[in-house]
């Protein structure tokens, strides 16, 4: 029953996940790129602000819904990187595990965007309007 009553809104509902994760996503790089609510200053052309720029504009992009599959696989993988290198560091123990290591919100957003990279922009979308 619960399926029957939701079923109708999948597609609002994917879209306003992606709206918002996009969002999201993007002022992580806006503060790392304009040092808004950001404790330290990041050099230009450093990785974290490379990171940064992929952040923003990526996140802008899929919030948008244009060029979806290709900004959500890279901030996917930007996601992941980041994990690896800055949360996970390939320790073993307690370490391994994202609630220790502090990386829930860069696991996340690796998955969501996988998820959206793998399912496109869908209604609401820049994408959908170019077809």
């Amino acid at each position: 029953m619960l399926k029957r009553f939701l079923a109708p809104w999948t597609e609002h509902t994917y879209a306003i996940l992606r709206i918002v994760i996009g969002l999201l996503f993007a002022f992580h790089g806006a503060q790392k790129i304009f040092g808004i609510f950001f404790p330290h200053d990041i050099a230009i052309g450093s990785q974290a602000w490379i990171g940064g720029l992929i952040e923003l504009v990526g996140g802008i992009l899929v919030a948008l819904g244009l060029f979806t599959r290709y900004a959500a696989f890279l901030c996917s993988g930007t996601m992941a990187v980041a994990y690896v290198q800055f949360h996970w560091k390939l320790q073993l123990g307690a370490k391994f595990l994202p609630a220790i290591n502090e990386g829930e919100p860069a696991l996340m957003y690796a998955f969501m965007f996988l998820f959206i990279a793998c399912r496109g922009a869908g209604i609401w979308s820049l994408d959908g309007d170019r077809r």
